[in-house]
């Protein structure tokens, strides 16, 4: 069954805008560098709600199962990405869910 990963990002006040958009380049690369990652789509905070709490950036990946994000997790890609990221980051919030279809 289909699995989802969904990643938000807070980076720190230092990270530049550069930085950031070095960082979505090389989030938007891990699919084809990670034959789980079936699919990737990701935007950043556009709520007018104002309830973001400093989260400006929306990652959601997809996977065929459990087993697909379970390759994904260790895989040296997603560990040099994550390595990139941590000097940059404040705090993130990564959420793994099965999607179910509205009744």
């Amino acid at each position: 069954m289909t699995l989802r990963h969904l990643v938000l990002l807070r980076f720190k006040p230092a990270a530049t805008a550069s930085d950031i958009s070095a960082i979505e380049r090389a989030f938007c690369a891990l699919p084809q560098r990670i034959d789980s990652v079936r699919e990737l789509e990701w935007g950043t905070d556009v709520s007018p709600e104002g309830l973001a709490k400093g989260y400006t950036h929306s990652f959601l990946l997809s996977f065929d199962d459990a087993a697909g994000r379970d390759a994904y997790l260790p895989h040296p890609a997603h560990d040099a990405f994550v390595a990139q990221l941590k000097p940059l980051l404040d705090d993130v919030l990564v959420i793994d869910y099965q999607p179910r279809a509205t009744a």
